[in-house]
């Protein structure tokens, strides 16, 4: 069995994935690094780039910023064929770049608030319903964490939901994204639920966020074979999928009920540091008795 499966099945995905691989009707937004679009494995004709300043195209394939956004893509958009978990390649991406290939080495995918705030907005205008942010604010000021706060918001009023990663530093506290109440922050677990220790935790990713699988994922590389990562990163495209699976089977529902059935039990939460596991299939249930309830009434 791929260890793409074990995590399917831990997340409760398995069964959203045979019903569906999500509709062309909605789109998903990465702000993350550039993508190699060409990838044999991706549909190019899903994939739509959002220009910005920075470098929007992978030139050099061997880059930390073209790795990890064609990384992150592949989770959600790889055809199911390949050897990356390919959750919903039915659906249309939006691809906005957020840090370039001048990113060495090993550094963490990092952005300024504005530039978060900026990417945001342009994701929302474009279409977008759902947005996976796998990627860290950086350069904190006042005037930078109210735009981007102020971002968030308009994904409020817009009906647009926000996954976001937690952050891979081990610390126990919250960021501007993080603590906002319409995002949903996720933290990395190994493949028996347990979360990673280096993890980023707190008291709104407790009552907010979920775990999702994080730990020995493979996805696409830029060329050659597959890469192996884990991290919050890596993590925060399931709980996107699973969103994106989950309103295009209903899509009737509205942002708020997809949101809060993808949550769980998120109004009735202890006051923890450590979220919830997603559970793609209880989050199914929860829908389908809600639909029909509407029906009867």
């Amino acid at each position: 069995m791929r260890e793409s499966d074990v995590a399917f099945r831990l997340a409760g995905l398995t069964s959203l994935m045979e019903r569906t691989s999500g509709t062309s009707n909605l789109t998903i937004a990465l702000i993350d690094g550039p993508v190699a679009t060409g990838h044999p494995d991706l549909a190019r004709e899903r994939l739509r780039e959002i220009p910005s300043g920075r470098v929007s195209a992978c030139l050099e394939t061997n880059s930390a910023a073209c790795r990890h956004g064609t990384f992150v893509i592949g989770i959600l958009a790889a055809r199911r064929s390949s050897a990356a978990p390919a959750i919903s390649p039915g659906c249309r991406f939006l691809i906005r770049a957020i840090f370039s290939e001048q990113v060495g080495g090993k550094q963490l995918p990092r952005a300024t608030p504005e530039e978060l705030a900026e990417a945001i907005i342009q994701c929302i205008d474009a279409g977008a319903r759902v947005i996976n942010m796998s990627v860290a604010p950086a350069h904190p000021s006042i005037s930078g964490e109210r735009s981007l706060e102020e971002a968030l918001d308009r994904a409020i009023r817009r009906g647009v939901i926000i996954v976001a990663a937690a952050g891979n530093q081990g610390v126990v506290g919250s960021s501007v994204i993080s603590r906002h109440p319409w995002v949903i922050p996720v933290v990395a677990c190994d493949l028996q639920g347990i979360p990673l220790s280096y993890s980023n935790l707190g008291g709104s990713i407790g009552r907010r966020g979920l775990a999702a699988p994080g730990d020995a994922i493979t996805s696409l590389s830029p060329q050659g074979p597959p890469l192996t990562l884990g991290g919050t990163s890596v993590a925060a495209p399931f709980v996107t999928g699973a969103v994106a699976l989950l309103w295009s089977l209903f899509p009737a529902a509205t942002a708020a009920q997809i949101r809060l059935a993808v949550s769980g039990v998120a109004a009735r939460r202890r006051l923890a540091v450590v979220p919830p596991l997603l559970d793609g299939a209880a989050a199914y249930q929860e829908l389908l008795t809600a639909s029909a309830r509407r029906r009867r009434l």
